[in-house]
């Protein structure tokens, strides 16, 4: 399945942009937000803004409150961002299928 963030050039605004998800685990899979598959787009303005669309594992997840607030405040601290706005949305749905290599290496799948 190819996603937004796939298509993407790589930047070296970009690759900031993914070391400061990959600060942000999942609590309840002990993998990062971005090799767990839940980003599915990065779009970086030429102004700075970053808009970031994103899933949970379940839309039962408890911490549907918590984690778009990381995501959207670990994207504004990286240097160039301007702002960060961070939507939730539920298609596709979240699947093992989504995670990366490393992801998949780290749980033994």
């Amino acid at each position: 399945m190819e996603f937004e963030n796939q298509r993407i050039p790589d930047t070296p605004l970009r690759a900031e942009i993914v070391k400061a998800l990959q600060t942000i685990y999942d609590p309840e899979i002990p993998v990062n937000v971005y090799d767990l598959g839940l980003i599915y787009q990065i779009d970086i303005r030429d102004d700075g803004q970053v808009f970031v669309k994103m899933t949970l594992t379940s839309p039962n997840c408890p911490e549907a409150g918590v984690l778009p607030g990381q995501v959207q405040a670990a994207v504004k601290g990286v240097p160039g961002v301007r702002d960060a706005n961070v939507e939730l949305v539920w298609d596709p749905p979240f699947t093992m299928d989504m995670l990366s290599e490393a992801a998949r290496l780290q749980l033994n799948l």
